[in-house]
């Protein structure tokens, strides 16, 4: 069986909740708010989540729409994550500046919904972990 590495970041911390993260070239920032024990110097976690969870349906909608050569002008998708009693789930609204027509936002949602990370946290992936100490 081949395994296929699809994505690489590296977090560290070394007090508080603040994280530098490296993924690829890039470097983010990630803690939490002031008002959970942080110092808000970057995102949270779950918007980090988020955050990704809409550029993956942007860049995937804008290569479906590349390929059909339609014009979606600005796509700007916005997110919530929250709670109940029960369960947490996730709003995902998404607009786009160009006109479309009632068949073509319908394409576009059935788009959006098979997303690659959309379908990672739909169905849920299981995470293995290791730990090493003293390093």
């Amino acid at each position: 069986m081949i395994t296929t590495i699809l994505a690489t970041a590296t977090v560290q911390g070394e007090q508080g909740y603040a994280q530098k993260i490296t993924a690829s070239a890039h470097e983010l920032a990630s803690d939490e708010p002031v008002k959970r024990g942080g110092t808000n110097t970057g995102a949270s976690p779950f918007e980090l989540l988020l955050a990704s969870l809409g550029a993956c349906t942007a860049i995937t909608l804008r290569m479906y729409s590349e390929r059909k050569q339609w014009n979606l002008g600005v796509i700007t998708v916005t997110l919530r994550m929250l709670k109940d009693a029960e369960a947490q789930h996730i709003e995902r609204h998404i607009s786009m500046s160009g006109a479309l027509d009632a068949e073509q936002q319908k394409k576009l949602l059935e788009i959006a919904d098979k997303t690659p990370v959309t379908k990672v946290l739909a169905t849920g992936v299981r995470v293995q972990t290791m730990l090493e100490a003293g390093f």
